[in-house]
């Protein structure tokens, strides 16, 4: 039992062909959608906060537990593995680099998530809790972020685009440049979800839309959305101070 998510994160080079995230649950090996299991902002706990159990349910759960934490790209073999109190959801693929001071963000990104349970139509920079996000007062650097706000459209197939999307997330990784992808689940009322990345630049999500696996992706995501919208900011870290800052994006690359 657990949960499997779907998802796509590159910069669109067509942003009607880009698609959002889906997320998936795999229970005994069986996908299901939210719907199938009751499963979304409604449920009893915040599907965003580390699940607690005591003997009786860590052996034998009465129900699907949902848990969806920030997924961080996996470090270069050559950096080994970071002392962390608790150790984040990782890609499979490993990052063929990193800068020193998108390490510390990923550190930081490790207590990532959301500061509203309306995040999916909340502004961007007020949906996450960006506030408590801390590096060493040395450091300086942008980073460029995308935002996914969807709809799915009812009855649609989750399947193959559920194959294509997880390919499509290892691929990226691979690739190089993408630190962290966070995914949210459908408000029971409107619908509505959101996701983000976070890239070392927007030159590295440009790069993976070329990928074989992001272009199949695309397309079978074409009939999948009733709603879509792209955003993209920027995370900012200045010299001399320790929080981050989101910005709207102007255009140009992200700086270093």
């Amino acid at each position: 039992m657990g949960f499997t998510l779907v998802h796509s994160h590159a910069e669109p080079i067509r942003s009607e062909l880009q698609h959002p995230p889906h997320i998936g649950l795999v229970t005994d090996g069986i996908e299901h959608d939210y719907d199938d299991l009751g499963v979304g902002l409604g449920a009893e706990r915040n599907p965003h906060e580390l699940p607690t159990f005591n003997s009786k349910s860590l052996t034998n759960p009465p129900s699907t537990v949902l848990y969806l934490p920030p997924l961080l790209s996996s470090l270069p073999h050559e950096l080994g593995v970071l002392p962390l109190e608790q150790q984040p959801m990782l890609s499979e693929n490993r990052l063929p680099d990193i800068d020193p001071v998108s390490i510390s963000l990923h550190k930081a990104l490790h207590n990532f998530h959301p500061a509203t349970p309306y995040y999916a139509e909340t502004p961007y920079e007020e949906a996450f809790n960006w506030t408590e996000l801390e590096l060493p007062e040395d450091e300086e650097r942008e980073w460029y972020c995308v935002a996914f706000r969807s709809k799915r459209l009812p009855g649609s197939d989750s399947g193959p685009l559920y194959e294509a999307d997880k390919l499509a997330h290892e691929e990226a990784v691979l690739s190089g440049g993408l630190i962290m992808y966070w995914y949210g689940v459908p408000d029971p009322e409107t619908g509505m979800n959101l996701a983000t990345c976070i890239w070392q630049s927007r030159k590295h999500a440009v790069a993976a839309n070329s990928h074989p696996h992001h272009i199949r992706a695309m397309m079978l995501a074409a009939a999948s959305y009733e709603i879509y919208t792209l955003e993209r900011h920027k995370l900012r870290k200045l010299r001399g101070e320790r929080g981050v800052t989101v910005e709207p994006f102007d255009g140009t690359e992200v700086v270093w």
